[in-house]
């Protein structure tokens, strides 16, 4: 018993590790986070210039242009994890950042609503890598104490990317006068080019990501599982010296070695519950509703009696709220836990899905939505955004966290897809208050799962929950 106690403090002890380094190595994988968040909200403030270009009326185009991506994120998350595993996170990491750059360049360029579609289709691919490859990357190069918030500073470059496209829509885009028809708002500046721009823009930030990712070093973790023990030792080294190196080899192969002489009906059996929970956390973190918010920022706030101007400068607003609640994350995710944080940002978000309901029932208009939806940003941003992608990346097995992380992120696509694809829908059927009540019961049931369900995985290393989550 002592050797693996012992062996634990090491890997553990913060003294030793250097910040400077695996704080840079997890800021160039978060970049795609950064990406992911762009190009997913950057649609949201072109919604009503490029509907306007492409004729888009009905509420099935509508909805179609809206959540295209979606399938791209889906197939993305579904190809990256196999291919995580067999061929390293770094690999992905630069595929995903290639298509970032083309898919950005294309949907500019696009002159027809079937080219806007297929190009927005690769974007998805490159956030559906991202979304997967990224976190599990940072968790597999972050120290015990560390990994938290560094796999939290994912989400806050998530958050970032989010509010640089709303900030990127709102100065780009002219102003719109009051009343103007679609016709109106085609014929303008912002219907021919200033959508396209929006799209555009993240080009730049792509080909930094490309750049950068080509010096980060492979993750440890993975070149132990394919036989690069030098490699793995000396990444180790460079994170928190010759000791920590030792420790942290030793661990994962002796983790490794137990795991593989355990019986494998009992291996499958504690998969199934762990990514049970994986995929279950996923599709909470979507059907809480908080995407029907960013994507149809547009309807929401028209639907409360803004103009296009006002709803550009709102959306901008919800993009700041996210991040300053983000940073709350970053700051109490290692401190308070992952389970404290999850019951409380169910709740919360639950009761703030009511009160925007009523605000609706009741008629109310202007700022009571604006405020209510600000809370439920608020509350979301600070637990169930960030929260939901670490347990993700922690609760799975080396040996196969890539797959366990794709099918628990397709998940999340998939629910994404719905939620997005049938708010139009929930919304003339039930009407915005009804909509948003039933955001409320998934979030309420939510609540009483991650008390079922959910381990504590606070200060644990990846080997030690392995043990813990497959005993």
């Amino acid at each position: 018993m002592h050797g693996p106690v012992l062996k634990q403090a090491a890997i553990s002890d913060s003294e030793t590790l250097n910040a400077r380094y695996t704080g840079l190595i997890c800021a160039v994988a978060a970049l795609g986070g950064l990406l992911f968040g762009y190009d997913y909200v950057v649609i949201g403030g072109a919604k009503p210039f490029y509907e306007a270009y492409f004729r888009l009326t009905t509420s099935t185009q509508i909805g179609w242009a809206n959540s295209c991506a979606l399938l791209g994120c889906l197939a993305g998350s579904i190809v990256s994890g196999a291919a995580s595993d067999r061929f390293g996170r770094k690999k992905l990491l630069l595929l995903a950042a290639i298509l970032f750059a083309g898919s950005s360049v294309f949907t500019g360029l696009a002159h027809s609503i079937d080219q806007f579609i297929v190009a927005r289709i690769l974007g998805g691919a490159a956030i559906g890598i991202a979304s997967n490859v990224s976190p599990t990357y940072i968790a597999e190069v972050s120290p015990a104490a560390w990994r938290g918030r560094l796999v939290s500073l994912n989400q806050l470059t998530i958050v970032v990317g989010i509010l640089g496209a709303q900030i990127v829509n709102l100065l780009i885009a002219e102003r719109v006068p009051a009343g103007a028809t679609a016709e109106m708002i085609r014929a303008s500046w912002n219907g021919q080019w200033g959508w396209r721009w929006m799209f555009i823009a993240v080009g730049a930030p792509s080909l930094l990501f490309l750049l950068s990712a080509l010096f980060v070093p492979e993750s440890p973790r993975w070149q132990l599982l394919h036989g690069e023990r030098a490699r793995a030792r000396a990444t180790f080294a460079r994170i928190g010296g010759a000791s920590y190196a030792q420790a942290a080899v030793e661990t994962v192969e002796a983790t490794e070695s137990e795991l593989a002489a355990a019986p494998k009906g009992a291996y499958f059996g504690a998969f199934r519950r762990v990514l049970l929970v994986g995929v279950v956390l996923a599709v909470l973190q979507q059907w809480s509703g908080i995407n029907v918010i960013f994507n149809y920022a547009e309807e929401i706030y028209r639907s409360a009696g803004y103009g296009v101007n006002d709803i550009l400068f709102n959306i901008v607003v919800t993009g700041a709220v996210n991040l300053l609640f983000t940073f709350i994350a970053l700051r109490t995710v290692d401190r308070w836990g992952r389970r404290p944080l999850m019951l409380a940002g169910c709740a919360a978000i639950a009761i703030s899905h009511v009160l925007i309901g009523s605000a609706y029932h009741f008629g109310l208009r202007g700022w009571p939505v604006l405020v209510f939806t600000l809370l439920t940003i608020g509350c979301y941003a600070m637990s169930l955004a960030p929260v939901t992608w670490v347990i993700i990346s922690e609760i799975f097995p080396t040996q196969i966290r890539g797959a366990g992380v794709a099918i628990s992120v397709s998940a999340l696509w998939i629910a994404c897809f719905l939620l997005t694809f049938t708010f139009p829908m929930l919304q003339q059927g039930l009407g915005a208050a009804g909509t948003f009540w039933v955001y409320a019961l998934i979030c309420a049931a939510g609540f009483f799962f991650v008390r079922a369900r959910v381990p504590e995985t606070k200060g644990k290393t990846l080997e030690q929950i392995e043990k813990e989550l497959n005993a």
